[in-house]
């Protein structure tokens, strides 16, 4: 059975599930004990005590250390590091120490701790509270990064990062916190690298991740009704990066689209062509992505919407690429 559950309900469902599974569960970070600036965390600490639930000083740098040290001693931490343009600040601890421990540790120790961090524009919050940066750690083997799009990735993306023997990534996007939908059932994991399709179509694939899949579900119903079948691809992570399931469902399609809320140079997008040409060409006629601009995100909200990709600025783009339709 499933109720419905709005995304931050999820992800807070998941975490409690996880804290009464398992012991060695902790949770810390700025203001997570009243709840979260975004309200996810709330009753956790009355629930858990102050041992397993509790605010820190302002420092990301301090808080990931903490993790790291915490996480190679038998804990699994989870930290949150408030939001996501923070996390410049505690890079040392995830790239060079916690991501590498298991490969110099000669595949001997792990590192099993979660960062949870808000990220996305569209809040109105400006450039400095407002990137996406999961493509900052796409290069970094040892770290898997997660971005769910409804409250049932929310909750089953959550309890297999906690589960993981290394440090995940888990991205939140600001936009998505109020939706409501279907969450799994208690116990129930979402595969991490594992994608997965919400709606199937035969002329266009349009892949996406995090709010990008929200847009692009929008998209297609609009897209539907001229006659275009989209079939919508939501990788769920970027790392690892589900290749194949977007290689089959362009084996069908022939046509590809990615949708990308950050910036085009070094994105996941073009990554992810990059990919996919090199191991599909032969499958392709036409592949293309929707992204903004070369800049920082505005905080004017005429600005910042213009420059954000929508279900709007998708349709447009598929229409200007394909013509009237699609042979």
């Amino acid at each position: 059975m499933t109720r419905p559950l709005e995304f931050r309900t999820a992800i807070r469902d998941a975490i409690a599930e996880e804290m009464e599974r398992d012991d060695s569960v902790i949770l810390f970070g700025e203001d997570v004990v009243p709840g979260g600036v975004f309200n996810v965390t709330p009753g956790l600490h009355e629930r858990f005590g102050d041992a397993r639930v509790f605010d820190t000083p302002i420092s990301e740098l301090a808080m990931s250390g903490a993790a790291y040290g915490a996480a190679v001693t038998g804990l699994r931490p989870i930290v949150e590091i408030m939001y996501g343009d923070f996390m410049a600040l505690p890079m040392d601890s995830l790239v060079n120490q916690a991501a590498k421990y298991w490969f110099i540790s000669n595949e001997q120790g792990t590192v099993p701790l979660v960062v949870r961090s808000a990220v996305g524009a569209g809040g109105r919050f400006g450039a400095i509270h407002s990137q996406n940066h999961g493509p900052w750690f796409q290069s970094v083997p040892g770290i898997k990064i997660a971005m769910p799009s409804s409250p049932a990735e929310a909750k089953g993306l959550m309890k297999a990062a906690i589960r993981d023997p290394n440090p995940v990534i888990f991205l939140e996007h600001k936009r998505l916190y109020s939706i409501k939908g279907d969450a799994p059932a208690d116990g129930e994991v979402i595969e991490l690298g594992k994608a997965g399709i919400p709606r199937g179509g035969d002329d266009l694939t349009i892949v996406s991740i995090g709010k990008g899949v929200q847009d692009a579900l929008a998209a297609a119903e609009t897209l539907a009704q001229a006659g275009v079948s989209v079939e919508v691809v939501d990788l769920r992570t970027l790392r690892p990066l589900d290749v194949d399931t977007v290689l089959q469902s362009v084996a069908k399609t022939h046509r590809l689209l990615a949708v990308d809320e950050g910036p085009r140079t070094g994105g996941w997008a073009t990554g992810l062509l990059g990919a996919i040409a090199e191991a599909g060409l032969h499958e392709l006629d036409d592949v293309w992505v929707v992204a903004p601009g070369e800049v920082a995100v505005p905080y004017s909200p005429p600005l910042e919407d213009n420059l954000l990709p929508s279900a709007s600025t998708i349709v447009e783009s598929v229409h200007q690429r394909l013509g009237a339709g699609v042979a």
